[in-house]
This record gives C-alpha cells, sequence and structure tokens, in this order.
C-alpha cells in the first residue's frame, strides 16, 4: 500500500493542475445538485420492531388523515393572582387567543372551556393547536401565528406560555465557525506557515462541502431526514482537517531531511498517507456500524458520516499533494526556508513531545497506574447511568417550553406533560366496545395512574384510543413501571377479549427507544471493536497493539461517561457549564460516543503508533521506537486533538440540552483519549512490553496480509516519474 499511495502522492503533486480541477468540479456539480433539489419532507422518528411503533402504524391505518405525525402545540394559559380563569374577562381573552390560531396549515385549536381542558382550582387551561404538517415544514407565518397570539394573551393580562413540537427547531448554527476560527489558530501555532495553515481548513472545507451538498442532493429522492448531515459536517470536518495535518506535517519532516518537493510529497502520502487510509476505515466501520441498532435515522446519519469521512481520506491523499505543489516552499516555517537543505532548522534541544516519552520510559509504571486510576476514578458516576430523552422540562428555565410544562404539572399534575396512548385493537373482538371498557378499568386499578379517559373509536368500530394520565413525570421511573405494567396486563386481556392493547405516545416512545438503544449496545461496540481489532492487527502486525488500543479506548469511553452523569445528572459543576436541569443521560448518548469516539480515538492510536512501528521495522530499538514516534507524531496529534476537542466544546454553549450533552461528552472523550490514553498510557504500556509489543505469531503473520504501513519496502531512487505514470494507469 505505501508503495501505491507514494506513486499517487508524486502523481498528485506533477498533475495538480488536473487533480485541483477534478475536485473542484466535483464541489460544482454537489452544490448544483442540492442548489437544485427538491427539499426532503421526511423527518419521521421511526423505532422498527417497538411496541410504540407498531401502535402508531395502527393507527395510521385505522385512523386515516388525523396527521399523527403533524405538529402540534399546547398553549397554557394562566390568570393573574386571585382570580380565576373562567371569569369572563379572563374566558374572553381565552377565545380571542384561540381565535387567532388559524391559518392554511393548522389543523384546529381546541377550545379549553368546552374541551375539559380547565385546572380543578380554575386558575390554568390549555388549549392543543394540532397541524396538518410536520414541525420542520412550518412556515414562519404559522410559526409568527403562534407566538403573537401569545404575546396578545399577555398583552391582555394573562400568563401565556406555549409548548409542544410546532416549537422544536434545528440547533443553531455558527459554532462550526467558531470550531474553524480555533482550528485556524492552532494550526498557525503548530506550523509557523499562514500556507501549512490554511491547507487543512481549504481541503476540508471542500470535503465537508461536497459531502453535505451530495447528502441534500439525495435526500429527497433516498427520504433521508432534515437532520441526516449534521453528524457528517461535525465528523467530516474533525477529520479532514486532522487527516490533512497529518499529511502536511509528514511532507515538512521529509523537507526539513533535505528531499526534494515531489520526493517529499510522495513519502508523505505513502507513509502518513497509509495512516489516514487505515484511521479513516476505523471511523467509517464505527459509523456505518450504527446501523446495526435498526433505527433508521442513527443509520442515515452514520452512513451519510461514513460517506463524507471516505472523501476527507481521498482529498488527503490526491488534493493535499497537488495543493502542495501549488505552495512551494512557502508550506514551511519562516526558519525552515532559511535554512541550508537537509539542515534540521529545530536542532539543538529536543522537543516536547521528546522530552515527555523520555519521561514515561523512565516511570512506566508510575505513568500507566496514575491513568488508569484517574480515569478509573472519573468512570465511578458512569454506574449510576439512567437513560432517557429529553422533553420540555430539560429545556432551560427561561424558554417558554419549560414554562409552559412547569405551568401544566402545576395546574394538573407532574404526568399530564407525558400521557400515555393506548390503543385497543379490537378487530378480532365479539364486542369491542366491552374489550376497550375492560382495558380502562384495569388500567384505572394499577399503580400510579391518575387519570383515564373513555375509549374513543374510529368510525369502523374496530380500534380505539385511551388516554392515561401518570401521576409522575414523564421521565420518571414510575411512569416507566408504568407503562410495563400496562404491557403485562395486555395478554390477560387478549386472552379474555380477544383484543390486542399497545401503549404508544411519545413517552412510551421515548421508553421503547431507551430500551432498543441500551439491547443494542453490548453487540454493536463487539461488532465496532472486533472489526477494527482484526483492521489494527494488519496495520501494526501485532496483538498486543490493537489489543492495547480497544482497552484504552473502552477506558476513555466509561471515563467520559462518568463525567456527563457527574455533571447532566448529578449535577456536578453543572453551573460551570450551563446546565440548569438534572435528568437522566439522552438515550443515544452511550451509542453515539462509542461510534464516534471509537472512530476518532483510532485517529491518533494510528497516526502515533505507526510511527513507533516504522522506526522499530528500520532498526531501532523499541524504546527508541517510542521516543522517535513521540519526536515527530505529538505536535501534530496534540494540534488535532486541541482542534477536536475546540469544535465539540463550542456546542456545550447550545441553549438545547441534548446539544450542550453531545458537546461536552465528545470534547471530554477526546481529551481523556488523546491526552491520557494515547499520550500516557500507550507509551507507558509500549515501554513494559518492550519487543513483546510488536509480536506476532508466524502462523498468522502468513495468514495476514503485509500491507507495509510504515514503507518499509519504499525505495524512492528507483521510482522514476514514467514508471509511476505507466504504473498508475493500469491500476
Amino acid at each position: 500500500m505505501a508503495t501505491f499511495l507514494y506513486k499517487l502522492g508524486r502523481l498528485a503533486f506533477r498533475r495538480r493542475w488536473y487533480v485541483a480541477l477534478i475536485w473542484v468540479t466535483l464541489l460544482a456539480l454537489a452544490g448544483v445538485g442540492a442548489a437544485t433539489a427538491s427539499k426532503s419532507t421526511n423527518n419521521s422518528f421511526s423505532i422498527p420492531g417497538t411496541e410504540a411503533q407498531q401502535a402508531f402504524d395502527l393507527l395510521e391505518q385505522r385512523f386515516p388523515g388525523n396527521n399523527a405525525d403533524g405538529a402540534s402545540a399546547r398553549m397554557v394559559f394562566k390568570a393573574p393572582a386571585g382570580q380565576k380563569i373562567t371569569d369572563a374577562k379572563n374566558k374572553a381573552a381565552v377565545g380571542k387567543v384561540v381565535g387567532e390560531l388559524k391559518g392554511p396549515q393548522v389543523g384546529q385549536a381546541t377550545d379549553p372551556f368546552t374541551s375539559n381542558a380547565v385546572s380543578k382550582d380554575g386558575t390554568t387551561a390549555y388549549t392543543s393547536v394540532s397541524y396538518k404538517v410536520k414541525s420542520n415544514e412550518l412556515t414562519k407565518d404559522s410559526l409568527d401565528t403562534l407566538k403573537g397570539a401569545a404575546v396578545h394573551g399577555r398583552d391582555a393580562g394573562l400568563t401565556v406560555e406555549t409548548g409542544g413540537s410546532a416549537l422544536q427547531s434545528m440547533p443553531e448554527g455558527g459554532t462550526e465557525v467558531i470550531g474553524m476560527a480555533i482550528s485556524a489558530v492552532v494550526l498557525l501555532i503548530t506550523f509557523g506557515s499562514l500556507v501549512a495553515a490554511g491547507l487543512p481548513l481549504l481541503t476540508a472545507i471542500i470535503g465537508v462541502g461536497i459531502g453535505v451538498s451530495s447528502i441534500t442532493a439525495l435526500a429527497s429522492t433516498l427520504g433521508l431526514s432534515g437532520n441526516t448531515s449534521t453528524l457528517a459536517m461535525m465528523i467530516g470536518l474533525a477529520v479532514g482537517i486532522d487527516y490533512a495535518l497529518f499529511i502536511v506535517s509528514r511532507y515538512r519532516a521529509e523537507i526539513a531531511e533535505g528531499r526534494e518537493r515531489e520526493e517529499a510529497a510522495g513519502r508523505a502520502v505513502g507513509t502518513a498517507g497509509s495512516a489516514v487510509v487505515f484511521a479513516g476505515l476505523t471511523v467509517v466501520i464505527a459509523l456505518a456500524g450504527l446501523a446495526v441498532v435498526n433505527i433508521p435515522m442513527l443509520t442515515q446519519m452514520g452512513l451519510a458520516a461514513a460517506g463524507t469521512v471516505t472523501i476527507a481520506v481521498l482529498i488527503a491523499l490526491t488534493l493535499i499533494p497537488a495543493l502542495l505543489g501549488f505552495a512551494g516552499r512557502q508550506v514551511l516555517a519562516r526558519k525552515v526556508r532559511k535554512a541550508a537543505p537537509g539542515e534540521d532548522a529545530g536542532q539543538g534541544k529536543p522537543n516536547m513531545g521528546t522530552r515527555w516519552a523520555r519521561i514515561v520510559l523512565r516511570r512506566p509504571v508510575l505513568v500507566l497506574v496514575a491513568g488508569v486510576i484517574g480515569l478509573g476514578a472519573v468512570a465511578v458516576p458512569a454506574g449510576s447511568l439512567v437513560l432517557g430523552l429529553p422533553d420540555d422540562g430539560a429545556q432551560p428555565a427561561n424558554t417558554t417550553q419549560r414554562k409552559a410544562y412547569d405551568l401544566l404539572s402545576d395546574g394538573f399534575g407532574a404526568g399530564f406533560n407525558g400521557p400515555l396512548m393506548l390503543v385497543v385493537d379490537a378487530a378480532k373482538s365479539e364486542k369491542p366496545k366491552a374489550a376497550a371498557d375492560s382495558v380502562v378499568r384495569t388500567v384505572k386499578g394499577l399503580d400510579d395512574v391518575a387519570m383515564v379517559t373513555p375509549a374513543a373509536f374510529n368510525k369502523a368500530g374496530d380500534t380505539a384510543t385511551i388516554t392515561v394520565v401518570p401521576k409522575s413525570k414523564p421521565s420518571g421511573t414510575e411512569t416507566e413501571n408504568l407503562v410495563h405494567a400496562i404491557r403485562g396486563e395486555a395478554g390477560d386481556i387478549s386472552s379474555k377479549t380477544g383484543a390486542k392493547v399497545l401503549v404508544t405516545g411519545a413517552t412510551a416512545m421515548n421508553i421503547d427507544v431507551s430500551q432498543k438503544l441500551n439491547d443494542a449496545l453490548l453487540p454493536y461496540l463487539a461488532l465496532v471493536v472486533g472489526l477494527a481489532f482484526l483492521l489494527l492487527m494488519v496495520v501494526f502486525r501485532s496483538v498486543l497493539v490493537p489489543l492495547k488500543a480497544a482497552l484504552g479506548f473502552l477506558l476513555s469511553v466509561v471515563a467520559a461517561l462518568g463525567a456527563v452523569v457527574a455533571v447532566f445528572q448529578w449535577g456536578w459543576l453543572g453551573s460551570v457549564f450551563g446546565v440548569e436541569e438534572t435528568g437522566p443521560i439522552m438515550s443515544m448518548m452511550p451509542i453515539f460516543m462509542v461510534g464516534v469516539v471509537f472512530g476518532l480515538a483510532m485517529d491518533y492510536e494510528v497516526f502515533l503508533v505507526t510511527r513507533m512501528r516504522e522506526a522499530y521495522v528500520h532498526g531501532e530499538r523499541p524504546g527508541e521506537a517510542i521516543v522517535t514516534g513521540f519526536r515527530h507524531g505529538a505536535r501534530v496529534v496534540t494540534a488535532a486533538a486541541v482542534i477536536m476537542i475546540s469544535v465539540f466544546a463550542g456546542f456545550i454553549g447550545s441553549s438545547e440540552q441534548m446539544i450542550k450533552m453531545i458537546g461536552f461528552g465528545l470534547a471530554i472523550a477526546v481529551f481523556f483519549d488523546a491526552f491520557v490514553v494515547r499520550m500516557a498510557i500507550v507509551p507507558a504500556v509500549l515501554a513494559l512490553l518492550g519487543r513483546a509489543a510488536w509480536w506476532l505469531p508466524a502462523w498468522l503473520a502468513k495468514v495476514l496480509p503485509n500491507v507495509d504501513v510504515e514503507g518499509e519496502r519504499l525505495a524512492p531512487e528507483a521510482q522514476s516519474t514514467d514508471d509511476t505514470d505507466r504504473e498508475l494507469a493500469t491500476v
């Protein structure tokens, strides 16, 4: 592989105009496709195989035209202190507000005084607004009407707050710009050259532009959801900068050793490019592996991000050497440009990476024990992990959604914000109404039930819906127990009446999603780690190095989950990170962190340890190889980690609890993995193992392909320009 990539790098360097033109053309085509493509309207969140989804599908069949997946809003009214909402003046104000909730996208807005939507103390009422379209399809006029009606209610002296899916909005943009700005500063400090700092940023933008534009262009055709490109943009930007950073750094090192520019570009792509290929493969495996969870939205996001990572790898292997050809010696730092060819401008004292490696080699046991104990201590809170999905109760206290949530809880009870919907399929029952009545009586006798509404049948009379209001809040364990209790009674009801009872609704769906993700975590972890283990065995031709990499990753992920639990579930340092409301950890967080962090962590492992392996196979002793790896790789890995941490940390400032949690979790996970695991634990373990670290059984060495990632077989002096062109033309 190294030989092929070496030739590819030299060819791209010489034919740089053609290579640049190809990538610019691809960007333009993707941009035109995105601009002319119709907007995707698929924003559904289906969970195949769950009872909540089965009930939802049954509702669509038996209650046609009810817009079950349409947006909804709940506007809550509270009378001034000492007054009732039913007082003539307040009642008229509520009626006027409800009358304003009209428009082409509005299905209906209920009258609180005729729909039994007034609290027992008479101080609070609400109207339910249903829409004919999904929340992502609501126009600005519809949202302005909703917000304007609330303002008019407040002008009349009422407290008016609004919640519901209609107010759900996409995360605010701009965080990626902050990440890019921080990345530019880090790259400038790392390289000491504006040109060198600009190359990774430019190629990352091109790669993300092609990837995200392609996703947008294909969204309608493939039925992709509107947020599919979110993960692709985040990951594509991070790895695009990192991969380019690795190759540019190696190119500069080759130039510093006195090689000609074309030769340096070829060797950079042949060595660092090999590491980029395998690092990219681990990321693709981790992201594509999200398909095993069998949640369509998660699968789409994973595959889209994997495609963007693939583009980032191809750009690093071809466009980077081409741009290095255009850049000339301006890609080098000023002191290097002034130095004589072959002279090491940094000669004199060892760099920080070299000094740190020598410290670890002197005290490997101390460093290893300190790193493991430290991460183990941080991981302790993970044992108390409680999973759930956020609702309006997790919103910041100053938002109208949170205020509406609290008003409903105060006026109607905590469970009113998360009612359960029972779907009674009585098509095979001889007495459908009697069966539905039996369900109502049974559920009323269960614990934690505040209210059960009478059954409402469809026109055919074979299916009914029953609303159950729990006493506990939607995210409470009591509510989850109630869902399981109802489902536990479903078997007896079916045997007695012939009717099938299904539990659905947002709360039940959240419970099912959490359970599905929890069940999929171990199989997903085994798949991703297992495949990556085999891949790393091929890269390093070792058994213990991949094993150490996998165990180190698990330690960093569990520690990161512990930090997330401590901050977002326990509330430790919550005020520092803007956490106003503690609660369950988002259900997708563990599996999301496993997939994303594993792929990104292996970037550092592959790049850092490949440099050590390269030095080892070229004759250095194990300890010397570790120092060489850190001398050449520590600075660039540190820069890559700081860039990635900065990008993810930018999301901590989001007002959305879910986005804030993802940003914090990914940032702290990359910090632990890059600086504790890869920079401390890895060299300590390799120092203790010595030559055994690179041991591979003879029988396995014959089975595994030798891909020559470290470029052992590179012989640049034997490669002519003509030979390169001819051999690549036949590939």
